[in-house]
């Protein structure tokens, strides 16, 4: 089944082979330009409309929607056609309007401390899937513009590489947003870093590290034991060189784990010859796992150790976590297994 963000102009014009050239213009700057539904083109004969709405369905249906930071933060737990469900997280600041999306139904990375990653995989999001979590978010933020895309939410984005790509070339070309206000997140699937660097795509790319030893990155992120800390120092490396772009690494700060003076050590010196950005995230609560984030005072300690050996390095401010929207908690469970992780001191 076909979604309106499921078509090039090309199709659409051919769906629309049987009307006056100029209803193509008319249907793809309504969706594209103007965020309006088809039901709500009223340039469009009704009949017509009715015929676009029944032939392109909208991919989303909301299932839940939740809000926190005095409505300053909102999530939309989506049903797709099929069933399953994805999350999106609208984010207000003063100088911007951020929506965080989802490329995938659950995700198989399995990170440990992931709500997402506990729950699984179910399946692939199509490229109109996820455009229309950018449309729906920006039609939510109106009067205010939706200035900034970030590719964070449920699913590895660079697992479901061609549609992840094909929706930022999307975004860029067809609504105009900036490359560079376009942000994709990857657990470090240094393959894929590669072949995204060749694409010619001004967008930021960060990279969820969280620990600069193999051991531990091994039991948080267990995509490490396929591309270790060294080949994933290649990617980055290859990104910086073809893209010019400097990159970020994410850190969520987990009690005792990889809050420690010697995880700080090596976070230095895995990020200063990368010359990379640093985003200290504490880590936000989740039903299977069992260790805590770092509390405040070990939050700013951490960043203090960072400063002092020359790391770019900031604290994201947390939004959402009372309602499961903060980093890792999307598609929050209560019956994943809790597992530990070996302290490294």
């Amino acid at each position: 089944m076909a979604h309106p963000y499921d078509l090039s102009r090309e199709q659409l014009a051919e769906l629309l082979s049987s009307e006056p050239n100029y209803r193509v213009e008319q249907v793809w700057r309504a969706l594209w330009n103007e965020d309006r539904l088809i039901s709500e083109i009223t340039t469009l004969p009704g009949a017509l409309r009715r015929r676009l709405a029944e032939e392109l369905p909208s991919a989303l249906s909301v299932k839940n929607d939740v809000q926190s930071d005095r409505g300053m933060t909102r999530k939309w737990v989506f049903e797709l056609s099929d069933g399953a469900t994805v999350e999106t997280v609208l984010m207000a600041y003063d100088d911007r309007v951020t929506v965080c999306i989802s490329t995938q139904a659950g995700c198989a990375m399995g990170c440990t401390f992931c709500a997402t990653g506990q729950a699984g995989f179910t399946r692939q999001l199509s490229v109109g899937e996820v455009v229309e979590q950018v449309v729906f978010a920006a039609r939510a933020a109106a009067p205010r513009r939706l200035s900034n895309v970030v590719f964070m939410g449920m699913g590895e984005p660079l697992a479901n590489y061609a549609v992840t790509v094909a929706t930022v070339k999307a975004l860029h070309e067809h609504r105009g947003l900036s490359a560079r206000h376009l942000t994709v997140s990857t657990v470090g699937v240094a393959p894929a870093i590669e072949r995204l660097a060749k694409e010619g795509l001004a967008l930021t790319l960060a990279v969820s590290l969280h620990a600069a030893n193999d051991v531990t990155r091994s039991e948080l992120i267990p995509l490490n034991r396929r591309y270790p800390l060294e080949r994933l120092r290649i990617a980055c490396e290859d990104w910086i060189a073809t893209t010019s772009r400097r990159l970020s690494f994410e850190w969520a700060l987990i009690d005792g784990v990889n809050d420690t003076e010697r995880a700080a050590g090596e976070l230095a010196r895995y990020a200063l010859p990368l010359r990379a950005h640093v985003n200290l995230i504490p880590l936000n609560p989740t039903p299977g796992y069992l260790v805590m984030g770092s509390p405040r005072e070990r939050v700013r300690e951490f960043k203090e150790s960072l400063e002092e050996l020359g790391v770019n390095v900031t604290v994201r401010n947390t939004r959402g976590r009372s309602i499961d929207a903060a980093c890792g908690q999307l598609a929050s469970v209560t019956n994943a297994k809790r597992r530990p992780v070996t302290l490294r001191r």
